[in-house]
């Protein structure tokens, strides 16, 4: 059993930047992959990055690619996902989630899914 707590969503204004946690409990965390996903009020969950359990196989959306970077500490059971150049169309739920394959889609592969942090980018 694996629980997901994110942290770290606010507001802020276009161009800036925050960093969300995602904080793991359960000694097998090192083994999941984590995902990142987000949903925006109307719209359907969508992909934003994945990590490997060993910090490799990292994958981007295209609409985060060069400005968002996850990475993790498995001493530290938590992930995170670095969001600079915010965009006020970033603005969404972010959750994290972890499952035993890197998986894209939020139907596929999936275990266990944080609670979520609300993100708000002001134009």
């Amino acid at each position: 059993q694996v629980q997901l707590v994110e942290s770290g969503g606010g507001l802020v204004q276009a161009g800036g930047s925050l960093r969300l946690s995602c904080a793991a409990s359960g000694r097998t965390f090192s083994s999941y992959t984590i995902g990142w996903f987000r949903q925006a009020p109307g719209k359907e969950r969508e992909f934003v990055a994945v990590i490997g359990w060993s910090g490799g196989g990292i994958l981007y959306a295209d609409s985060v690619k060069g400005r968002f970077t996850t990475s993790r500490d498995n001493a530290k059971n938590t992930v995170y996902l670095q969001m600079n150049s915010l965009k006020p169309e970033d603005t969404a739920v972010y959750c994290c989630a972890a499952g035993p394959v890197l998986s894209t889609s939020p139907n596929i592969g999936y275990k266990y899914w944080g609670q979520g942090t609300q993100v708000t980018v002001s134009p």
